[in-house]
C-alpha cells in the first residue's frame, strides 16, 4: 500500500456500498471488493437500494465507519446538492457518480467529496475497443450518462454527434454543454424499428431493454457500440449490432474502468492519482467478472 496514503483511512475497517435504484444486480461490489481484497484493505463494499428522493436520509443514517458510495440512477444529479468538494469535472458536468467521507475540521464533521469517473470509465472501454480518436459520433439517450458520454467523446476527438432521444425537447442542456466543448449535437427522435447509427462509434445509454426495438444499420463494418447495459448480456442491441458486422462492447468494461477510477478516489481523494501496482488491481478486478454479465448469486445488502 502506498506509503502516503492516510493510515486512518487506510488501515481501519471501512464500509463503502452502491446506490441506487433497481440495483440487486449490481456487479460493483464484486468489482470493487476485489481491488480492496489485491491492495490488503480491510473494507466490505455492499450495495442498497436507494430511490430519487431518498438519498439525503440514508446518507444521515450513516456512521463514521462509512468511507464512500457509489452512485447509479436516478441518484447522480441528486447527489450535487449535498456535496461539500468536487472535482472540476463535476463541477463542470453537475453529475457525479462517486461520494467520499473525508474529515472534517472538527472530529464531529466530515466533508462530502464527489466526483465523476463515468467519463474516464466510457473513454477507457472506447479505448480497449481500439477507439483513439475520432470526428464524430453518435450517443443513444439523453440522461446524465448521456451527458457523460458525450464529454467523453468530446475528449476522444469528436466534434459532431448525434444525439437520439425519445423527448428531444429536454436535451437542450446536452446540446449547449456540448457546444462549450466545441462539438456539434443534432438531436433527432428515437423511436423503434430500423435505426441507421453511421458514426464509427455509437453510445448506447438506455436501461436494459430499453433499446431492445431498435433494428441498427451500421454505416460500414467493425463499427464500435458501447452498450451500457450489461444485465444482460448480450443485449438484444449488440446482439443484432454483431449480427451484421459491428463490434459491441458490453457496459461491463465502462464499469471496470469507471470503478477503477473509483477506487483511486476511495483511496487517495484523487481519481487520476494511480493505485500502486494498478495493473495488478485491475486483473483481479477483471477476474471476478461474470463472462456474461450476471453476478453468480445474491450479494449481501448493507
Amino acid at each position: 500500500m502506498a506509503a502516503d496514503a492516510s493510515a486512518a483511512t487506510v488501515r481501519s475497517q471501512r464500509r463503502l456500498a452502491v446506490l441506487g435504484s433497481p440495483i440487486e444486480h449490481s456487479l460493483s461490489p464484486l468489482l470493487h471488493n476485489a481491488a480492496y481484497t489485491a491492495l490488503g484493505l480491510p473494507w466490505q463494499y455492499d450495495r442498497a437500494e436507494v430511490g430519487g428522493g431518498e438519498l439525503l436520509p440514508f446518507l444521515q443514517g450513516l456512521g463514521d465507519d462509512w468511507l464512500g458510495l457509489s452512485l447509479t440512477m436516478p441518484l447522480k444529479r441528486e447527489v450535487i446538492a449535498y456535496l461539500d468538494e468536487v472535482t472540476p469535472l463535476v463541477d463542470e458536468l453537475q453529475v457525479a457518480n462517486t461520494l467520499r467521507f473525508a474529515p472534517g475540521r472538527s472530529s464531529d464533521t466530515r466533508v462530502l467529496q464527489g466526483a465523476n469517473t463515468d467519463v474516464w470509465g466510457i473513454e477507457q472501454a472506447l479505448r480497449e475497443a481500439g477507439i483513439e480518436r475520432l470526428e464524430s459520433a453518435e450517443v443513444i439517450g439523453s440522461g446524465a450518462t448521456a451527458l457523460s458520454s458525450l464529454r467523453a467523446l468530446a475528449d476522444l476527438g469528436a466534434r459532431r454527434v448525434r444525439l437520439h432521444a425519445r423527448t428531444p425537447e429536454h436535451a437542450g442542456e446536452l446540446v449547449d454543454r456540448a457546444a462549450d466543448w466545441g462539438v456539434t449535437v443534432d438531436v433527432v427522435t428515437l423511436t423503434g424499428g430500423e435505426l441507421a447509427l453511421t458514426a464509427p462509434a455509437v453510445v448506447s445509454t438506455l436501461p436494459a431493454h430499453a433499446a431492445d426495438a431498435i433494428e441498427p444499420r451500421l454505416g460500414s463494418a467493425g463499427d464500435v457500440l458501447l452498450d451500457v447495459a450489461y444485465d444482460p448480456w448480450p443485449s438484444t442491441l449488440a446482439t443484432r449490432w454483431q449480427a451484421i458486422g459491428g463490434t459491441a462492447v458490453s457496459g461491463i468494461e465502462m464499469l471496470l474502468w469507471q470503478a477503477v477510477a473509483q477506487v483511486r478516489f476511495f483511496v487517495f481523494g484523487d481519481d487520476t492519482r494511480e493505485l500502486p501496482d494498478e495493473p495488478t488491481i485491475v486483473r483481479a478486478m477483471r477476474a471476478v467478472l461474470p463472462p456474461n454479465g450476471m453476478p453468480p448469486g445474491d450479494l449481501p445488502r448493507p
